[in-house]
């Protein structure tokens, strides 16, 4: 049976969906990926969805959304996408904080740094 992971932050529209996509894409036969906050945003990230799409062809529109940390199901690892102000607590400790900058707002270049540096830890989960 694969681990399931989620990826968590507050919003769960940038980071963590990236991180999601990124891992069903890159690692699938593995584990079982999930994303989630404690608050919702109405839409992914359009920034994030225009560039996983430029740069893996994935569209996470299809199959990915905002939703809540209760609408997954529970977590053998949690990881943290990085809390600027605090973390959410989920009901258990995050197992990692991967400590990745909101790119948000931020210029193309900023972004693609971070689906790199998301790419690289799935790589090496």
């Amino acid at each position: 049976m694969k681990k399931k992971i989620a990826f968590i932050c507050v919003h769960n529209s940038c980071r963590s969906q990236i991180a999601e996509a990124l891992g069903d894409h890159l690692a699938s036969d593995k584990y079982d990926f999930y994303s989630a906050g404690t608050e919702t945003k109405p839409q992914i990230n359009q920034d994030a969805v225009r560039l996983i799409r430029q740069l893996y062809g994935i569209d996470m529109e299809l199959t990915q959304y905002s939703k809540t940390i209760d609408k997954i199901p529970t977590p053998d690892i949690a990881i943290s996408m990085g809390c600027e102000v605090s973390c959410p607590f989920i009901g258990k400790a995050f197992d990692d904080n991967w400590g990745l900058p909101d790119p948000t707002g931020q210029s193309d270049a900023v972004f693609i740094e971070v689906i790199r540096q998301i790419e690289n830890k799935i790589r090496n989960l």
